[in-house]
């Protein structure tokens, strides 16, 4: 064996280090500072050059030959080492059979989900049936068959995501309505539950919500229907005790028309960030069906009447909840979800 005192401090550096290594990731690590392209055995190869010419021969014969060697070591520990951590971690996920069972938590409906099928449920039993229809609408059944043309002010209330030109992501589940009128003739008693999307978004609104709507049209429909249906409702859902109020408004595709509002969860009506300092919270929005809505899907306003109703599934969970952040329903935190289960 060639033997030079700069090489065997190298090497016998290299081999101790070597033999104290306990994983393949300090291995790879002396690998790469003796023998890699910056490494300590290389560097020495590379400097051949600034050596005497009679020692030069000597040096490269001995390098060369510690470098093979300590290839040859390194790829045994390496394969050593690999395989007690093979051991060790086939030891790792071994199954222990004599431990007991993991039970699984338990499952729970979502409050949301919970809140609309109490909601359409209320309205089932008083005799509604439940509709449906596409999330992607296109703007005719969306807004101009709502009495809502393309240059009337309450567009720009609805912060619409659209998708082209004529198509969007439905506002509101109202063009359901006029799919179903279109489609039968009276009498007409639905209600429509689904999701529905509009550019909002801070503690009280979601840019994706939850709708539940409802629609009634036969002869003699009047606006006192309309108030007692929402009413009993109203009692159904938040109890006895429960106050609301009736104010009026206006939505093009109402007339006349009303919001519906509940006295404040939070602040019992003294006045609260979620309820802007008002001491109620609107949850629905409702009024007699327009004639123009009637005329539009073929219906005679002199013949029939109706009456319809929008209400926001996450407002009535929050009054029934006693929740102050919308934001709670979609942030998958189990510890808020757990409290329904």
């Amino acid at each position: 064996m060639v033997r030079h005192p700069r090489v065997d401090a190298i090497a016998d550096e290299a081999r101790a280090a070597i033999g104290r290594a306990t994983s393949s990731t300090q291995l790879e690590e002396l690998r790469v500072r003796y023998l890699g392209r910056q490494g300590t055995l290389t560097m020495l190869l590379r400097s051949l050059g600034s050596l005497p010419a009679a020692e030069r021969p000597r040096v490269g014969a001995a390098a060369n030959e510690v470098k093979r060697e300590l290839e040859a070591l390194l790829e045994l520990r390496l394969g050593e080492t690999r395989e007690a951590e093979r051991r060790l971690e086939r030891a790792r996920q071994r199954i222990d059979l004599t431990l007991p069972g993991r039970r699984p938590l338990p499952g729970g409906v979502h409050p949301l989900t919970r809140v609309q099928d109490e909601i359409v449920s209320i309205f089932v039993g008083l005799g509604f049936s439940v509709a449906e229809g596409p999330e992607i609408e296109d703007d005719y059944h969306n807004f101009e068959a709502l009495n809502i043309p393309r240059d009337h002010p309450a567009r720009d209330m609805q912060d619409t995501f659209y998708l082209s030109e004529d198509t969007l992501l439905r506002t509101q589940t109202s063009p359901v309505q006029i799919r179903t009128m279109q489609a039968q003739r009276p009498p007409v008693r639905i209600i429509v539950p689904g999701r529905v999307y509009r550019r909002d978004a801070d503690i009280t609104h979601s840019p994706m919500f939850h709708q539940v709507e409802g629609l009634a049209v036969d002869r003699s429909i009047s606006m006192g229907d309309l108030k007692g249906t929402l009413e009993l409702f109203a009692r159904e859902m938040f109890g006895g005790r429960a106050k609301i109020r009736f104010r009026p408004s206006f939505f093009p595709f109402t007339e006349p028309s009303a919001e519906v509002d509940v006295l404040c969860f939070l602040c019992g009506g003294g006045g609260c960030r979620v309820c802007k300092q008002s001491g109620w919270l609107e949850i629905l929005g409702s009024g007699m069906v327009h004639p123009q809505v009637l005329r539009n899907v073929g219906y005679d306003p002199e013949e029939v009447t109706g009456w319809a109703f929008g209400m926001g599934v996450e407002r009535v969970a929050m009054l029934k909840y006693g929740i102050d952040d919308i934001r709670l329903f979609f942030e998958n935190d189990l510890r808020f979800l757990r409290q329904f289960v």
